[in-house]
């Protein structure tokens, strides 16, 4: 414990010094998150300059190992870090799915070489990944996917399309599973390979989604030659790779259930636009209500993902099927947060466009939650492996 405590007030000490004071805010919206990559524009020099200190420090991703770009923390002192920086206000330094998904799939299923060459460029925020699972025909039943890699000797030849590709008009490079044998079973013939985005015969349509804005594209192959030293794992058994990535993807997902608006819980801005009775409490007991079981839930879910973590800590894997329900449970959480939210505003919660509303993010993020329940894995799907794989149900 003693080494934990002086671990803790080094921490405390490096953040306190290091971590300037505009990135001791919330942030105000997707374009106000570093997301780094080859094309990426920093919003401001605070931005850049913390990226760059953190990076160097191994703490964009602090419970990678060292050879990596990580930092080599232990389970302990990666909570350490995340607990000291809450404590600071400090704004995360880097977000991306090199981080949340590919990371963690190259680190248990990558050779050497690929570890070597990717996991550094992504803790220091060099490229930009996005993710080519889903297709028109293949969304819950992702194993049908048809998208295919054909063999031309030294490198692959990748013909086919994927749907909900998020941030793939922005994204460098994209890991994409792709169907490498036709006459094996569904889950037996596909790979898993990575690419470039700007490789000759990939390109990329914005899908509009009803808040008006949206990070998803359609993204199309005609013909992409990927050496094959960028397949990772083995041949026809990237489902393996799948199914890992997704417990990671689930839980990224669900950790948004406990999330604040600007800093603030929904309570403390149902109070600062409804107003406070006199014993200062949310004026309508009906929203008070509601607003104090979901921060109570909100509470019991922080726990339990800490507990789940921490049991996958103990014996070195991960959440594995857990993720299910973090992702479903996180899922529902964020849904009635916005709700809440919406009814706080009344009828102004409504306004669409204009400075006051900032351009409508109340609205535009309330019919954003409703694709919570779709991607990742729908919700009825969720409840399908909690019910089969974690609570031992019988099928119907």
């Amino acid at each position: 414990m003693d080494s934990l405590d002086a671990f803790r007030r080094e921490t405390r000490a490096w953040l306190d010094a290091n971590c300037p004071v505009e990135m001791r805010t919330p942030v105000t919206g997707d374009d106000d998150i570093c997301w780094g990559g080859r094309r990426w524009v920093f919003t401001s020099e605070a931005q850049k300059v913390w990226l760059e200190r953190m990076a160097a420090r191994g703490w964009t991703v602090p419970g990678w190992p060292r050879d990596y770009g990580g930092g080599g923390l232990s389970h302990e002192e990666v909570t350490i870090l995340k607990e000291e920086m809450r404590a600071i206000g400090a704004r995360s330094p880097l977000e991306s799915f090199g981080i949340w998904m590919l990371g963690p799939a190259l680190l248990a299923f990558g050779s050497e070489a690929q570890k070597k060459e990717h996991l550094p460029r992504i803790a220091r925020g060099e490229i930009r990944w996005c993710q080519g699972y889903s297709e028109p025909n293949a969304g819950s039943d992702l194993a049908s996917l048809q998208t295919r890699a054909d063999d031309a000797g030294d490198h692959f030849v990748v013909s086919g399309s994927k749907i909900w590709t998020s941030y793939a008009d922005k994204a460098d490079m994209i890991f994409c599973l792709v169907r490498t044998d036709f006459a094996a079973p569904k889950h037996l013939g596909i790979s898993f390979i990575l690419f470039d985005m700007t490789a000759p015969g990939v390109s990329t349509k914005p899908i509009l989604l009803i808040s008006g804005k949206s990070p998803f594209c359609e993204t199309f192959f005609d013909g992409v030659k990927v050496p094959k030293a960028n397949l990772v794992g083995t041949l026809n058994r990237g489902w393996d790779i799948a199914k890992y990535l997704l417990t990671h993807e689930r839980e990224m997902i669900g950790s948004g259930g406990g999330g604040l608006l600007g800093g603030r819980s929904p309570g403390q801005v149902a109070a600062a636009e409804i107003g406070t009775d006199g014993q200062g409490r949310l004026a309508d007991p009906f929203l008070r209500a509601d607003v104090a079981r979901a921060e109570v839930d909100a509470l019991a879910f922080a726990a339990t993902m800490t507990r789940y973590k921490d049991e996958a800590a103990a014996v070195g894997q991960g959440v594995g099927d857990k993720s299910s329900v973090l992702k479903y449970y996180g899922t529902e959480l964020n849904k009635r947060r916005y709700e809440l939210l919406m009814r706080a505003a009344g009828h102004e919660g409504l306004e669409w466009e204009g400075a006051r509303s900032d351009g409508g993010a109340r609205p535009r993020g309330w019919l954003r939650t409703k694709a919570n329940s779709i991607e990742g894995g729908t919700s009825e799907v969720m409840l399908d492996i909690v019910a089969k794989r974690l609570l031992q149900l019988p099928s119907a």
